[in-house]
């Protein structure tokens, strides 16, 4: 620690507010607890979270930084005294609680991976929170195996890109619902079997006539509100459907007989207040099954968009159109 400097730039937010509330200043250097790591940041990805955040709707969990960004690519330059998985030279991507936004950060040294050499260092920021979201949620709480059907809402966000590539390389088949031309073709391109524009189709009318009228095995849902119901009926018998947000609010009404009828479960999760053990496990899991994939590049995040770390404010904008496809990221 005594080559780092003293102080740091960050991307802080001054109040509850739009995207303009982002704003950097000097912080000290924070530094590593026994089980964590110091990495010089080089990307951050931007994330639906780090936006709830900035407007006051998610405070970060007890204990964790207050600064926006939840996960980050860079060089490892100081080790706590256990950490072992990792050594100060070492190249990592790591989900982080916080922090993100910044020149340096803290991370678990469980939960920091390697990064790939097939991957970028803007890449490998922009995958450690979408990684371990698809993973824990589409096969892990979803249980999505080979043969099966997955549709997936915002296809072409960093979630929905990741989770069509995970899918398909082990074996489903997949629908989106995307809202444009461009984000069909992207999605399609990605491996999807079919895009639907919300906008102009029914996803539920799509569904039912791809298979048979038998439905769909699992949903991956961040939209919610009126959504849920819809999601019962494109759910095949003994279908699943897991939540991971509420773009269109968290309160619903529901025709619960349909739950009944072809016997769902309706499952979610938020991944930031998990422990750091049940992250670990993720990451672990993540390395047995998944890191073959991204060594070999057949799954890599799609890429949108890259800012500076002072402009995270425009970045924050880019993702409120959404009109991005795939990650935006910050570089620093």
């Amino acid at each position: 620690m005594d080559k780092l400097p003293a102080q740091m730039t960050v991307v802080a937010i001054s109040k509850p507010g739009g995207p303009e509330v982002l704003v950097p200043e000097q912080r000290a250097l924070p530094q590593p607890g026994p089980d964590e790591i110091l990495v010089k940041v080089e990307a951050a990805g931007v994330n639906r979270p780090d936006v709830a955040q900035r407007s006051g709707a998610y405070p970060p969990p007890p204990g964790a930084s207050d600064l926006p960004g939840l996960e980050i690519a860079g060089e490892v330059v100081a080790v706590g005294s256990n950490a072992k998985k990792h050594k100060i030279g070492d190249k990592v991507m790591s989900l982080v609680a916080g922090g993100g936004y910044a020149q340096y950060c803290i991370a678990q040294d469980a939960q920091a991976m390697s990064v790939p050499p097939a991957l970028s260092i803007t890449e490998a920021g922009a995958l450690p929170e979408t990684l371990m979201t698809v993973w824990h949620n589409v096969f892990e709480r979803g249980g999505l195996k080979a043969g099966e059907t997955l549709l997936i809402h915002g296809g072409s966000s960093g979630i929905g890109t990741m989770a069509i590539q995970l899918a398909k390389a082990f074996g489903a088949k997949v629908f989106v619902t995307v809202g444009s031309q461009d984000k069909i073709d992207a999605c399609l391109k990605l491996g999807a079997d079919r895009a639907i524009n919300y906008k102009t189709e029914d996803f539920v009318a799509v569904v039912k006539e791809e298979t048979d009228k038998a439905g769909v095995n699992l949903i991956l849902d961040m939209v919610a509100g009126e959504y849920v119901d819809r999601n019962y009926d494109a759910a095949a018998v003994d279908g699943r459907i897991v939540q991971i947000a509420t773009l269109n609010g968290p309160k619903v009404s529901v025709n619960i007989a349909k739950v009944m009828v072809k016997r769902l479960t309706h499952t979610g999760s938020t991944l930031r207040p998990r422990s750091n053990a049940d992250k670990a496990a993720m990451v672990a899991a993540i390395e047995a099954k998944v890191m073959p994939l991204l060594r070999e590049g057949r799954v890599k995040p799609l890429m949108d968009s890259s800012f500076p770390l002072e402009r995270a404010s425009d970045a924050h904008r880019r993702m409120e159109t959404s009109a991005h496809i795939g990650k935006i990221v910050l570089e620093v």
